[in-house]
């Protein structure tokens, strides 16, 4: 077993061959939603390879089987549409060993469309807070297994894809792991891209995308909903077409059916 391991939420995968498609070179454990259930295990490389395959949906669902699953010292998660770069391994590892006291590292990554890169996600090396913690996906995090233990940190089963709310697992992941006293840092290695050609959540900047982004609000930031709301409204004004009070008002929505987990399909319904 080596020092890292790759945690990859993917779905209705047959085989192993998202080892060699995403270019891993260490563990891996994959997280296969689909329609049967079953373990298995294989060895590519050297690397030990596991694909434990369920019926279950949603997202938080999945990265916690294989969270519980590993034993390594060092889990890096990820997404089924990531291709890392060739040092990912050595890279990782260094950074911890520069990082001593980090528990989690959020690294660069590059997002492309079609093949080609539309954008670069790159952080400087730097203490990550509460105020510039919005900006990290999961498959941009690395973190002590230990340290999440300590902590009792689990995803949520309510946001992200298949659950209640479109996305913000990962943001409120981020935000579990610093109120409970976890250090996180940013480094400026890139790990590789992950592709934008496809979502199984986002479907534009609608009205959905809004009434979920405040039940999000709700939920991470509650003494903070006011600020953190039009931070979000003037940070996504220029991508889409809808007027601006229509945007806050799906937002205030959104965090009014937090309170009783409403989706949107049922805030649709009433202004219909």
């Amino acid at each position: 077993m080596g020092r890292l391991t790759v945690l990859c939420a993917t779905m209705h995968q047959t085989d192993f061959s998202k080892f060699r498609e995403m270019n891993i070179r260490s563990d891996v454990i994959f997280s296969n939603q689909c329609d049967r259930n079953a373990v298995e295990k294989t060895v590519i490389d050297g690397h030990s390879v596991t694909m434990i395959s369920t019926t279950t949906r949603g997202v938080g669902r999945n990265r916690m089987f294989g969270l519980l699953a590993a034993s390594s010292e060092l889990l890096l998660f990820s997404d089924e549409d990531v291709i890392y770069a060739p040092d990912y391994v050595q890279r990782v590892e260094r950074a911890f060993d520069e990082l001593p006291k980090a528990d989690v590292i959020a690294f660069g990554m590059d997002m492309t469309r079609q093949g080609k890169v539309v954008r670069r996600l790159h952080n400087s090396t730097r203490r990550i807070r509460t105020w510039n913690s919005l900006r990290y996906g999961m498959c941009m995090l690395a973190v002590r297994r230990e340290a999440l233990l300590r902590a009792n940190l689990a995803f949520s089963t309510v946001f992200g894809g298949g659950g209640i709310y479109g996305c913000g697992e990962d943001s409120l992941f981020i935000r579990d792991c610093l109120r409970s006293g976890l250090r996180l840092y940013s480094h400026s290695y890139v790990l590789g891209s992950t592709a934008l050609d496809e979502s199984t959540w986002f479907s534009g900047y609608n009205d959905k995308f809004y009434y979920d982004k405040g039940a999000l609000v709700a939920a991470a930031f509650p003494k903070l909903t006011f600020p953190v709301r039009w931070y979000l409204l003037l940070h996504f004004r220029k991508k889409t077409e809808l007027p601006l009070h229509r945007c806050n008002r799906r937002m205030k929505e959104g965090q009014r059916g937090f309170r009783t987990l409403t989706p949107w399909k049922n805030e649709e319904q009433k202004n219909k």
